[in-house]
């Protein structure tokens, strides 16, 4: 995702921008880094859970020791911060460097703390992701900002911002869904999630009314972005593999109930992320071909 937005749409702006190639690969390096991180400290705390609700993918304490764990998920968290303090050092704001220990800050909560709270932890996961746009804006494009290129530069900073927020949004009702997929191992570690509070259906249900968000948004946007500047290959691949997939998602959701149910369409949604990131590269081509 941060790779696409750099060099299949940034690059193609004829924009200046605060990183080099290399650099900017520091960025995402330091991104993955953190996220690992988090994937590790939640699999310390997850065995449990996890014996339970994905029995085959339980990794500590049989590959790898607790420990060990440890070991490697603070090597990680210190590689990939290191990285952003240099990074904020780069771009002379310092203060940035906060960022990164936000980031790894916020997966250490979810996975001890955060997780087992009804709805936040869906907050802070769907926020972390959209961090992870925003961030190549913040290091990247602000920067690069002088007065002659300030009107262009907020309007590419605008489009990161709303893919953002597509991004929080679908995955927020991806982590829900999650959490009704994983509710048994979830119930006996006496979590607080929505579908344990309020029962399967109930959840199912407001899963799919809670995705007719992202639908209407998206239409707006298309008609007001794609159509009024003649961006048809855009709106069509975006009618094809970001609105019908979330209608067929909309639709499926209100009548899940099983666990293979959830999982399908968990699976759904992580593609209409999938296709609706990769629409940046379907823009900026459908640019060039009406230029």
């Amino acid at each position: 995702m941060q790779v696409l937005f750099r060099y299949a749409f940034f690059k193609e702006q004829n924009i200046p921008l605060a990183l080099s190639d290399w650099q900017y690969g520091l960025l995402v390096l330091s991104t993955v880094l953190i996220a690992a991180a988090g994937y590790v400290i939640n699999n310390i705390f997850d065995t449990e859970t996890d014996s339970i609700n994905k029995p085959k993918e339980v990794v500590i304490g049989r590959g790898i020791t607790e420990t060990m764990g440890y070991n490697i998920y603070i090597a990680l968290n210190i590689i990939g911060v290191a990285i952003g303090f240099y990074l904020s050092n780069v771009i002379q704001r310092p203060g940035f460097a906060t960022i990164f220990i936000f980031l790894a800050s916020l997966l250490y909560f979810y996975s001890t703390t955060l997780k087992q709270i009804m709805l936040l932890g869906n907050f802070a996961v769907a926020l972390l992701l959209a961090m992870s746009v925003l961030i190549i804006g913040v290091f990247d494009v602000f920067p690069a900002i002088i007065a002659e290129n300030k009107a262009q530069m907020a309007s590419l900073f605008s489009i990161l911002t709303d893919y953002a927020i597509f991004a929080f949004i679908i995955n927020f009702i991806r982590e829900i869904v999650k959490d009704t997929e994983d509710v048994n191992g979830d119930y006996n570690q006496g979590m607080n999630t929505l579908p344990i509070a309020i029962g399967i259906s109930r959840t199912a249900k407001i899963v799919s009314v809670l995705s007719i968000i992202p639908f209407i948004l998206s239409i707006l946007y298309i008609k007001n972005y794609f159509l009024e500047n003649g961006l048809y290959i855009a709106t069509l691949y975006s009618f094809a593999l970001v609105l019908a997939p979330l209608l067929y998602f909309m639709v499926k959701a209100f009548s899940a109930k099983s666990k293979k149910d959830f999982h399908h369409l968990s699976s759904v949604l992580k593609l209409i992320l999938l296709f609706g990131i990769l629409s940046i590269v379907v823009i900026t081509l459908n640019i060039q071909y009406n230029a």
